[in-house]
């Protein structure tokens, strides 16, 4: 009998993860049928709970609906717990499980596919957002030298240095507070890539040899990674890798096989031009 799964999301039509569990499937051996579903802005819980009713055994789920993820979950992962947001749902009879994978997509992007293990690296976050917190553990659980997060508010940077108090050493501020430093792995977790947004953000932080990551994918060269490349930054990447190792972490939760993602990345990146 054929499983099914699906992606929610408003919009949802950009969605490329019917795709890649579809590949990722075919690659696999295993039976399910997955598709994206477009979710009124206020008929989260009772989509969720129709695809359970319906046979549905998990759900991916994209913006802006992460938050309520989190809330519907009956059993949540530390992961999801930290980050408040979850992107993944698993149905167990009357329980449903919550994790949220994209910081290990993240991780596992950087060190698999990139040849950038963060083990006593100094990492610079951009952004206190929610893409933020779900990164934190991942990124911790690394060892690297330093993990700063940096915000246009620095009291949204602070608040989470508080809350992730127990679970990792950060260094938080403003842009502003960045001066006369430089860090190995430089990470823009905010949305301005998909705004064309410039960053405050001065050519210095990237020491010799860095890393730029935008988590953004499909956009070509950002504004971000533009900054980057006029530093002299030679090594840059979108989030296409995030996003394709995410959804192996998920696949491997729901099925108990993970798929391999190299294949699928080379197939769906777009040039960085």
């Amino acid at each position: 009998m054929t499983d099914r799964y699906a992606v929610l999301g408003n919009p949802i039509g950009h969605s490329k993860s019917p795709l890649i569990h579809g590949l990722f499937a075919q690659a696999t051996g295993q039976d399910i049928a997955y598709t994206a579903i477009e979710v009124p802005l206020d008929a989260f819980n009772e989509t969720v709970l129709a695809f359970r009713a319906g046979g549905g055994r998990g759900l991916n789920v994209t913006l802006p609906f992460k938050l309520q993820a989190f809330e519907i979950a009956t059993d949540p992962s530390e992961r999801a717990r930290l980050a408040g947001a979850a992107n993944c749902l698993k149905f167990d009879g009357e329980r449903i499980l919550a994790d949220n994978f994209d910081g290990v997509g993240l991780v596992n992007d950087l060190r698999r596919n990139l040849g950038c293990p963060l083990a006593g690296k100094r990492v610079l976050l951009l952004g206190a957002g929610g893409a933020t917190r779900g990164a934190l553990l991942p990124i911790a659980a690394e060892g690297p030298a330093l993990i700063a997060v940096a915000n246009r508010t620095a009291g949204k940077a602070h608040a989470l240095q508080r809350d992730f108090a127990a679970h990792a050493q950060l260094q938080s501020g403003g842009y502003d507070d960045l001066g006369g430093q430089r860090f190995d792995v430089v990470i823009n977790a905010t949305s301005a890539g998909l705004t064309q947004e410039t960053l405050p953000l001065e050519a210095s932080v990237f020491a010799p040899g860095a890393v730029a990551y935008d988590m953004v994918y499909g956009k070509g060269l950002t504004p971000f990674l533009q900054q980057a490349r006029a530093a002299g930054v030679s090594r840059v990447a979108d989030g296409v890798g995030m996003l394709i190792e995410q959804a192996a972490e998920a696949f491997a939760w729901w099925r108990g096989v993970r798929p391999e993602t190299r294949a699928v990345i080379q197939q769906l990146t777009v040039p960085l031009a």
